[in-house]
């Protein structure tokens, strides 16, 4: 479909159709769909994850539910010097011998968020901890500067 001829040749909608049009792949590209999937995937694990953001005077700290994972099952990143990612990955439970499941509500599947940290966030100082199922991830962040103190400057007559 040409998006010219319907007068809609925006950026957007040109990203849009290239994503959602298979006519446009060559049948060998199988990695570029994997991308795509994945980048998918990851946006729904991003609108699905909901989180708290608090700033402290000298931190910011990030809550997350994180239900039923492990640390081990939780990863916490810094991408790009000033981008925070959290994520984790729920397994679905087996279902065992001699019982079966009447209804599965509980979310599984991949939980992730990612926030750009301010200029004043110091990445070298990142903590986390998961208690009770919630993950909280504190980001210190650099001291406001100290006003300067007025500076008098002796005028000399010529």
């Amino acid at each position: 479909m040409d998006l010219r001829f319907l007068g809609l040749e925006t950026p957007l909608l040109h990203a849009l159709h290239h994503l959602l049009d298979p006519s446009t792949e060559s049948p060998n590209n199988r990695s570029t769909d994997a991308n795509k999937r994945s980048h998918v995937r990851d946006a729904e694990a991003m609108a699905a994850t909901p989180a708290d953001v608090i700033e402290r005077p000298d931190s910011f700290v990030f809550e997350i539910d994180m239900p039923g994972l492990k640390s081990g099952d939780i990863k916490v990143e810094v991408e790009d010097d000033n981008v925070l990612v959290i994520s984790g990955d729920r397994k679905a439970e087996d279902e065992k011998e001699g019982f079966k499941y009447v209804r599965k509500e509980r979310r599984i599947g991949r939980l992730m968020r990612k926030f750009v940290l301010p200029e004043n966030a110091i990445t070298d100082k990142i903590t986390a901890v998961c208690q009770d199922g919630v993950l909280r991830v504190t980001v210190e962040k650099l001291s406001p500067p100290k006003p300067k103190k007025p500076r008098t400057i002796q005028v000399d007559i010529a």
